[in-house]
């Protein structure tokens, strides 16, 4: 057995990121208040090609604000993929409204948009989706149904920093959109979330609603007109963050550079699927300046062809000192979700490929 440990992701931090933290820390301001939560708000704000950010303390709470904030509650249904992480159906449930499943494509690993409008009902109040390990929806097509429907559209951005669709970047694409910087995610704080938009009006109800609903512009007087949320973020946290967006660009090639390596290193073996990424496809004209960020670098195994298991292959490279982990488990195989009333008798048979393999 390998003496030499490789864990799945580690931060990168080759910036401002320690003197950022460290006048932070001498200046004194280091919770919610201090000049690099606003600094890291518009910069990525900026990055993203929007208006406005709001920093919180983390990527679920993220998505709650922002449900919150487009008024989303008890007897609504909002749309997300059955493949994802539990946060963005749980995210969907603290509101008091049920999330409702749809199927992975096959190829790209996202909701598949053409199972969408089936789903749809008078209940409906938003699209949910998720851009998979870095791999942005198809926005087009999702905006359609949402116009068609008069429904809103939040983007799941937590894996895909600086990902582009079509040439525009991923949290421009809908009403709002959320992303995390946990410790593995491209860009990262350790802990904290991020939400952006173009919507003065969402972007003022965000602020309210994160601040534990004190008012925007009066004076501070403990008088609270509504039941709001503590999730800010720290000034050190932000500190952070805003050193990592000044390297974006930088970081987001490193991870396309690393999968450029296991995709060459991996080719010609039997039976190891990726998920689609444009830069691979025979014809990339339909999709020019879509763009695959690789939050993380996942392969499907067709256990026929490749003559091992996803578990025999996860313990050998266990074995070798190399962590690896399982794609996630189908939000209609969640155990949590069937105890609060949401729909589980669907069939989602992508998603269940996905998660077994």
């Amino acid at each position: 057995m390998s003496t030499q440990f490789i864990p799945v992701c580690e931060p990168t931090f080759l910036g401002n990121e320690m003197s950022y933290v460290l006048e932070a820390m001498e200046t004194g301001w280091i919770s919610s208040s201090g000049k690099f939560v606003s600094e890291f708000e518009t910069t990525f704000a900026n990055y993203c090609e929007v208006r406005y950010g709001i920093a919180v303390c983390n990527g679920t709470v993220a998505l709650h604000l922002a449900l919150e904030a487009l008024g989303i509650g008890a007897g609504d249904e909002v749309i997300i993929p059955a493949f994802t992480m539990i946060a963005t159906a749980a995210a969907v449930c603290y509101t008091g409204a049920r999330p409702v499943f749809v199927d992975a494509n096959p190829d790209t690993w996202n909701l598949d948009p053409d199972l969408v409008e089936d789903k749809v009902t008078d209940r409906t109040k938003a699209i949910l989706p998720v851009h998979i390990m870095g791999y942005p929806c198809d926005m087009n097509k999702l905006q359609g149904i949402a116009e068609k429907y008069g429904l809103f559209v939040l983007e799941d951005a937590a894996e895909a920093h600086g990902a582009l669709w079509r040439g525009r970047k991923v949290g421009s694409l809908g009403n709002l959109a959320t992303f995390s910087f946990f410790a593995n995610k491209n860009l990262t704080t350790g802990e904290g979330g991020m939400v952006v938009t173009n919507d003065e009006g969402l972007y003022d109800r965000c602020r309210y609603l994160k601040n534990l609903a004190f008012p925007l512009k009066a004076a501070r007087e403990y008088i609270h007109e509504d039941l709001g949320f503590n999730y800010r973020m720290s000034n050190l946290h932000a500190a952070i963050g805003l050193a990592q967006v000044e390297k974006a660009d930088e970081y987001r090639s490193r991870r396309i550079h690393n999968h450029r390596q296991y995709r060459d290193m991996l080719a010609g073996i039997p039976g190891i699927e990726h998920q689609f990424d444009p830069a691979y496809a025979n014809d990339q004209q339909e999709l020019h300046d879509t763009v695959h960020v690789h939050w993380m670098n996942a392969i499907n195994i067709n256990q026929e062809r490749y003559g091992r298991s996803r578990d025999a292959l996860m313990a050998l490279l266990r074995e070798n000192g190399i962590d690896s982990r399982k794609l996630f488990t189908g939000m209609h195989r969640q155990p949590a979700l069937a105890k609060l009333g949401c729909d589980m008798s669907g069939k989602y048979p992508v998603t269940d490929r996905l998660a077994e393999n």
